[in-house]
């Protein structure tokens, strides 16, 4: 039952800010081989030769990304800075995205005091290049655009969260250190169909720190979705 329920699941994953398909590799290879996995490089990361786009940006990028793939709709999970790219997919083309996965996801209250200083001028330049030095292959110019995308955006992206009705699985360690676990429990409060799963000793980046449980988790979700068609 549930490998027939998957075999008509495309599920798209969607790295943060800054990454890139990497981030993904051991949750790709953990879930079930019937599972048509997508790993994309976003707007201005890895091998994609695009520029950075914004939120709205990347959502359509994502839908034409689908096209070309001749994809009809797909599961679309998210991790961080990818899961408000999902959810903006969702709000602006909802016939395509059969399910959501939020994983350490952007929304109500994730920005604090570092976010605005990442993107504040003079400032925000000089902190996107040291960070980004520690990470090796990480674009400072996408950092930086994409955050000042979040700072300028994000309240246009949550004043669309009540049209979002498709099932959707929240995914958060509370000792997250970069989005904060309350972000994940509004955005269970205000999303029409979801629910949240909390995770241990994970921290912010999941995908890499606990991947297996991630796995598990996404297969889940596409077996359920499945389920209700």
């Amino acid at each position: 039952m549930v490998t027939s329920l998957l075999q008509r699941s495309a599920v798209v994953l969607l790295h943060g800010q800054p990454g890139d398909v990497s981030d993904w590799a051991a949750v790709a290879s953990a879930l079930p081989d019937e599972v048509d996995v997508v790993v994309l490089d976003r707007p201005g990361y890895g091998a994609n030769p695009l520029p950075p786009a914004t939120i709205d940006g990347n959502a359509r990028w994502l839908i034409s990304e689908l096209d070309k793939a001749g994809i009809r709709d797909a599961i679309v999970v998210g991790h961080s800075y990818g899961g408000g790219v999902a959810l903006a997919a969702a709000a602006l083309a909802p016939d395509r995205v059969r399910g959501l996965v939020l994983i350490s996801s952007i929304g109500p209250s994730c920005l604090k005091w570092w976010d605005y200083l990442l993107a504040a001028p003079i400032v925000g330049p000089v902190a996107s290049i040291a960070m980004c030095a520690m990470l090796p292959g990480a674009p400072w110019r996408s950092f930086l655009f994409e955050q000042r995308e979040l700072v300028r955006s994000l309240g246009r992206l949550l004043g669309r969260l009540d049209a979002i009705d498709m099932p959707t699985l929240i995914i958060a360690d509370p000792a997250d250190s970069v989005v904060p676990v309350a972000t994940a429990q509004l955005l269970n409060e205000q999303l029409l169909d979801s629910k949240l799963e909390l995770v241990a000793e994970g921290g912010h980046s999941l995908p890499k720190t606990i991947p297996d449980t991630i796995a598990a988790a996404i297969a889940a979700h596409v077996a359920a979705v499945g389920a209700r068609l």
